[in-house]
């Protein structure tokens, strides 16, 4: 399967699995790698992001800092990544 594929299905498992709350976008390039070792998963990182930017676009994730929703492609720094619309850890 390919791995852009792969990333996008960890990806919206594991936010459905963790909703409400969020999780770290580097989960899913753990979840992902293929080697243990941890420069298997940092390699992912980039294309982790890119697929998060990729479905922020169509309503599949919510990228956020600070519980604010921002852009994956500008925001700088770390991100968490959610269910679109969920607000905190836990439900009201």
């Amino acid at each position: 399967m390919e791995q852009r594929l792969v990333i996008e299905r960890e990806m919206l498992r594991l936010a459905e699995a963790r909703s409400p709350a969020s999780l770290c976008p580097s989960e899913v390039a753990r979840a992902c790698a293929t080697d243990p070792g941890e420069q298997s998963w940092r390699e992912l990182m980039p294309l982790v992001r890119e697929v998060a930017a990729e479905l922020a676009d169509t309503g599949g994730i919510e990228a956020t800092q600070g519980g604010e929703a921002v852009d994956v492609r500008t925001a700088k720094g770390p991100i968490r990544l959610r269910v679109p619309g969920m607000r905190g850890a836990y439900p009201p």
